[in-house]
């Protein structure tokens, strides 16, 4: 039977997606692990690899098309017995094939739309099994019967993910029951529709801007953020002069090396740090709970032409400064060319935006769920400060602003995290010790 091939689910939050490029042609010879398409998501252009094995009988998304949604067909996939004639369908049906979660959406296997839906793992009326042929070859290999699997592809269709699922784990439930399926975007609150929008700006001279995956995610994002996150703020300013001067003495010898480090870097690493000085801080808004976890993973945003990243520095106390500063440096550079891996992107507790390189004094930043804060960062600035002695002296003064989620963290413990970070970086000489 002909293998529908799906639009992957390439990330939690990928609703739609754009069809770059075919990397195969109609009449290919493809086998598991081949790459079929390049797919643009809303944050990166991905690889689509080849679960099944068999010919590419037709394409059925032209490369270059926008908005395809998540498990809609794009292809057909012939089996070696199979010809153009057992194709049943011409073009891509009407309503996408349910599917079972983000996981099974990337095998790219079902029966096509016209052909009776089994039970999962279950015979048709003449006894006939459905099943890809590579599941079947591994089945045969390792001795499985079929009969006994149950499918996660459309219709209950038996793909090489079952198959190796039943070889590790014979009793285990499937892997579509246990994945978590993506979040569907808030509801856009209430307010004048487009249409009544356009009409009042009609007879101005504008540009019409369409909108991209990135740019509806992050607005739908923030949207969910500001309504769902009962935010709170604290604001602490940071005295720089010990931590510049000792960022001075570490540039000059690690020069030789090609390393340089900013200012940023030594952010990430007290704020790292400061999760490990507070543990009750170090954790997420999981819906019914609250996630507490053990590394400090910390997200840094990159603003990129039209859009933002957040890539995760994981495990980010455990790091050299040297070794973040380069690592970051790899992320920034990747974001920007928008070839991240979701995994490079997701997760982390905490997040530094940093705004201070084009003069920003302060400002307050969102918080992106489920992290539970992120550290908004201002421009380090001369200005008269009162001495311990309480003499006036200049210093080089940086303004920060913690934003924190009062589900998670109360104003007590956000003060206490927000009061270990400064303490990192206004003693930079401890973060060595």
């Amino acid at each position: 039977m002909p293998i529908e091939i799906l639009m992957p689910a390439l990330s939690p939050t990928m609703e739609e997606g754009t069809l770059a490029k075919w990397l195969v042609k109609e009449g290919d010879e493809v086998s598991s692990g081949d790459l079929l398409a390049e797919i643009e998501t809303d944050k990166a252009t991905m690889e689509f690899e080849a679960v099944d094995e068999g010919v590419i009988g037709k394409i059925l998304i032209p490369e270059g098309s926008e908005g395809v949604k998540v498990n809609t067909p794009i292809a057909i996939l012939l089996a070696d017995d199979e010809s153009a004639g057992d194709i049943a369908v011409a073009a891509p049906a009407a309503t996408p094939t349910p599917k079972a979660d983000a996981a099974s959406a990337l095998v790219p296997a079902g029966a096509v739309p016209d052909a009776p839906a089994p039970a999962a793992g279950s015979a048709s009326g003449g006894g006939r099994i459905f099943a890809s042929p590579l599941a079947r070859r591994i089945a045969a290999e390792k001795g499985l019967d079929l009969s006994k699997i149950k499918g996660t592809g459309p219709h209950g269709r038996i793909v090489k993910a079952d198959v190796e699922t039943a070889v590790t784990a014979p009793v285990a439930k499937p892997a579509a029951e246990a994945s978590a399926k993506p979040v569907a975007a808030p509801s856009t609150p209430a307010g004048p529709s487009a249409d009544v929008i356009v009409r009042i700006y009609e007879d101005r001279p504008h540009e019409v801007i369409k909108l991209d995956g990135m740019r509806k995610t992050i607005a739908a994002r923030l949207t969910e953020a500001k309504q769902t996150i009962p935010h709170f703020y604290l604001r602490r300013d940071i005295r720089l002069d010990a931590l510049l001067k000792f960022r001075s003495t570490l540039n000059g010898q690690l020069e030789a090396r090609g390393v340089k480090l900013s200012v940023n870097d030594f952010i990430i690493k007290a704020c790292a740090l400061a999760l490990q000085q507070v543990p009750a801080a170090n954790a997420v808004w999981a819906g019914d709970r609250v996630l507490q976890l053990k590394p400090s993973d910390v997200a840094v945003a990159v603003a990129i032409e039209g859009g933002l990243f957040t890539p995760v520095l994981r495990d980010a106390d455990m790091k050299s400064l040297s070794a973040l500063s380069t690592e970051m440096k790899d992320l920034a550079k990747r974001a920007r060319e928008r070839k991240l891996a979701p995994h490079e992107y997701q997760g982390g507790s905490f997040a530094v935006s940093n705004l201070g390189m084009f003069g920003i004094d302060n400002f307050d930043a969102v918080i992106n769920p489920p992290q539970a804060a992120i550290l908004a960062v201002g421009a380090g600035v001369r200005k008269p400060v009162a001495g311990a002695d309480g003499e006036l002296a200049v210093a080089t003064v940086m303004s920060v602003t913690l934003s924190v989620d009062h589900r998670v963290i109360d104003g007590a413990l956000g003060a206490e995290l927000l009061k270990a970070i400064v303490e990192n970086l206004e003693n930079p000489l401890g973060m060595l010790a």
